[in-house]
């Protein structure tokens, strides 16, 4: 007799299988009131912002950030060692709480596929948070593209401001990777009373101020108040032009209202999870909402959260941005790595990553370890989630286990994709001995690469070359001239959010490992004085990505049941 051959489950497979609690249980095991649930269904609901107002930090209360090495086309697995390690705090007695963005559809119908974690730790529902989830981002969106609505509108009955159209700095937005959109000429049909011909662009929605806003606002108060002091344009004297001097905060604020209440949902484990905003790391600052990190803070005595791409993108930007608008820093951080990436990093090529090379382990091993020194720089006590694949050996496994002892730095097995939270109980034992071996008063002091009364350049200049190791740093005259003009403006004082490439610390995506000594141009900048920072777009960073050769989208449809397939 044949022995049937049984296909391995896939993620989507594995999410269809769960049966999800109640979203009002989830919320009982948090501490959460069901008056205050707003639910949009059975298994999704979001919390009251004016209950939780109310709710402080618990005292004794642990943030762990999880960040990772540079990413490869290999993956690392950053969200699912996020939520195996959550649901691995739970299996060890501690009350832990997830804190994660919200997926956009660009890389879900791109290359990354979704982003609720993977096998066996994963938050669900899996297909609705990937897809249209509560409406966010279509809200921020819209938010976005009524603002661009009246700009131009402005224009058209007479331009009260004096706006300068070549000096219109607000883009339109949608959640999509579409290269067409990068540069855009509008007002084509301006015969027919269609507005003013002008160049302008859309960006992804998650790298528009907007989304920023949202997420580093405290309250409904503070994000419209946020949202009126965006700069969007400049009159022809110079003179910065605002969403509030064109009366479109309040109606911004109207949009986003519903939106700004975190959204709670669960681990295939039952932990309780908030999903909640979420800016790109390469082009924004890459963490979901203080709101939502500030409910897990009060609601757990172990809050679990990440930042996006490696540690030089996602977690600067938490400690630098995220953390101090949020009123809060972490007190350990979780760098996963991959045997696999390492190899990449130490100049295998992708199909040949099957094949064991210890030697290319330890060649990896230094863009890992540059990851490590930066968080150490910082103030922070690195632990390492070794993500396992099946094709790991247990000679190159003891290779990293070897490099991480010898610069004292805790590395843990983990297998949660295959085991959900047992499989990174190691790893959760091993943070709370990070954070509760240390002694038993405040998180760790952060040490920042800059001060705030440094020169916005020299602020550019002290990541790209103290975090990056880069040699010199440029930047075009026309931006240090903009830089200028913003400090002079009272934006000075402003931290800077670097956008590059994720696959380097250069801004060249071909070089992997840890470059030292490379040219690092800021080739642009962009004022969001309304989320508080000044970006820099470095390289040939885009605010628009593109799709692949074959999108992840010509492998998405559905069954004959209408259930979704594709979906990873």
């Amino acid at each position: 007799m044949t022995t049937p051959i049984t296909k391995p489950m896939t993620d989507i497979d594995i999410a269809r299988a769960a049966t999800p609690r109640p979203v009002s249980e989830i919320a009982d095991k948090a501490g959460i009131p069901e008056e205050v649930l707003q639910p949009y269904g059975k298994i999704i609901a979001k919390v009251d912002l004016g209950w939780l107002k109310d709710q402080k930090p618990r005292k004794g209360g642990k943030l762990i950030l999880v960040t990772a090495m540079s990413p490869t086309p290999a993956g690392e697995g950053k969200t699912t060692t996020s939520v195996g390690l959550a649901d691995g705090l739970r299996r060890i007695g501690k009350e832990a709480v997830l804190a994660l963005r919200e997926p956009s559809l660009g890389p879900c119908f791109g290359v990354k596929g979704g982003a609720t974690g993977g096998g066996y730790a994963q938050v669900l529902p899996m297909e609705a948070i990937n897809l249209h989830f509560t409406g966010d981002l279509h809200a921020i969106g819209a938010a976005t593209n009524l603002l661009a609505a009246m700009i131009d509108n402005h224009l058209h009955w007479g331009n009260e401001k004096n706006i300068d159209p070549r000096k219109i700095r607000w883009n339109r937005a949608v959640d999509m990777n579409d290269r067409s959109l990068r540069h855009i000429v509008q007002g084509l049909d301006a015969p027919m009373g269609g507005g003013i011909p002008r160049e302008s662009a859309f960006d992804i929605t998650v790298a528009a101020e907007t989304m920023a806003v949202f997420c580093l606002s405290q309250d409904l108060a503070d994000l419209q108040e946020r949202l009126a002091k965006m700069v969007v344009a400049e009159s022809r004297d110079g003179t910065p032009v605002t969403a509030g001097d064109l009366g479109a905060a309040g109606a911004m604020a109207a949009l986003l209202r519903d939106a700004l209440a975190p959204n709670l949902v669960q681990t295939l484990e039952g932990t309780p999870a908030f999903i909640h905003g979420g800016p790109f790391a390469n082009i924004a600052h890459g963490c979901n909402s203080v709101i939502a990190t500030n409910a897990a803070r009060a609601l757990g005595d172990y809050t679990v959260t990440e930042a996006g791409f490696g540690a030089d993108l996602g977690a600067e930007k938490f400690l630098d941005i995220a953390g101090p608008a949020g009123g809060f820093s972490p007190d350990a951080a979780v760098v996963v790595s991959t045997i696999r990436a390492l190899k990449m990093h130490g100049g295998v090529a992708k199909a040949d990553l099957g094949k064991p090379d210890p030697d290319a382990v330890r060649k990896g091993f230094v863009n890992l370890a540059r990851h490590l020194d930066n968080l150490e720089r910082f103030g922070l006590t690195p632990v390492v989630a070794m993500n396992r694949f099946p094709a790991d050996t247990e000679e190159e496994t003891a290779v990293l286990e070897t490099l991480c002892e010898a610069r004292d730095v805790r590395a843990v097995r983990c297998t949660h994709w295959a085991e959900g939270g047992k499989g990174a109980q190691d790893l959760a034992q091993a943070v709370v001995d990070v954070v509760e071996g240390r002694r038993k008063s405040a998180p760790p002091e952060i040490t920042r690469p800059y001060s705030p009364e440094m020169p916005l350049f020299a602020k550019m200049t002290a990541i790209a070359k103290t975090l990056y190791h880069a040699g010199e740093v440029s930047a075009d005259p026309k931006v240090l001239k903009r830089l200028k003009k913003w400090e002079e403006a009272g934006y000075g004082h402003l931290p800077v959010c670097m956008a590059k490439t994720p696959a380097s610390f250069s801004t060249d995506p071909a070089v992997s490992g840890a470059p030292d000594g490379h040219a690092f141009h800021v080739r642009d900048v962009r004022l969001s004085a309304g989320a508080g920072f000044v970006v820099a777009l470095c390289g040939e960073i885009v605010t628009m990505p593109g799709l692949p050769g074959r999108p992840a989208a010509c492998d998405i449809g559905l069954d004959e049941n209408g259930g979704i397939y594709g979906l990873f």
